[in-house]
């Protein structure tokens, strides 16, 4: 984990907001919204979840409707316009909240939170960081043994790589809305807005300390995601590595 900056202005969190998009996820969502409401239940901050049902036509507005969230719809196919609209609603319903002292933490339908995973993001918003940005392990019951061996080979725990996932994220409001939110793109939203936020210069720390586990399935709802990089990239990936590996050690055993 990287150290922060100083900061002179006061980075309290009165308010946390968690906007999570949903694209047909009815088997998965309970667990994710499960995970989420006890996350929201361990912190002191006033905390509320945003649930975007993005084109739904399974079961997944039902499910949500069974937990403790504001849901909204779109008809939109798009990751990033489901976000920005989850986004927006949270601003909405704090209004009066300072946007600095509003914190928007942001994960997937596919994906199950730690307990500390809002405390811990809160942790390090208040000691000075705009944005935090987690790691994400897949759920190795979806991975061939190949691919939990590659996964492991190119990833170290408590190391945080800096990959942006919009599984695992979080933004101060006030640096979210200044960037623009998240752009109406089907994929690697979440990624051209930590673009945008670096160039203005915001406070940013990735961190292993509350990873989140995320499906592992090999066909993802949008192409090129994370799906697809768990399919044809990891193992390639991880054979790479291991070669620049074996190729450094025959060269200081030749010299």
């Amino acid at each position: 984990m990287r150290g922060l900056p100083a900061r002179s202005l006061d980075s309290t969190v009165d308010v946390i907001a968690v906007v999570v998009p949903v694209h047909d996820e009815q088997e998965l969502i309970a667990g994710c919204l499960q995970s989420l409401v006890a996350a929201a239940r361990a912190v002191r901050a006033i905390t509320s979840i945003h649930v975007v049902l993005d084109a739904c036509t399974d079961g997944s507005a039902l499910i949500a409707a069974r937990f403790p969230v504001c849901t909204s719809a779109v008809e939109a196919g798009s990751v990033g316009i489901a976000r920005d609209a989850g986004v927006r609603a949270a601003l909405r319903a704090f209004a009066h909240v300072p946007p600095a002292r509003l914190w928007i933490a942001h994960t997937d339908a596919d994906s199950t939170v730690p307990l500390h995973w809002l405390a811990h993001q809160i942790m390090l918003a208040e000691q000075g960081a705009d944005v935090v940005i987690g790691t994400v392990r897949p759920d190795f019951r979806d991975l061939t043994r190949e691919q939990t061996d590659a996964w492991w080979a190119t990833h170290t725990p408590g190391v945080a790589n800096g990959h942006v996932h919009g599984a695992n994220l979080g933004t101060r409001a006030s640096v979210l809305v200044d960037a623009g939110g998240f752009p109406p793109i089907p994929l690697h939203e979440d990624v051209r807005l930590i673009e945008q936020v670096r160039m203005r210069g915001a406070s940013i720390i990735a961190s292993d300390g509350a990873w989140v586990r995320t499906s592992g399935r090999q066909y993802g709802r949008a192409e090129g995601g994370y799906a697809e990089y768990l399919r044809t990239q990891l193992v390639p990936l991880a054979a790479s590595i291991r070669g620049i590996d074996e190729s450094h050690a025959a060269s200081e055993i030749s010299t």
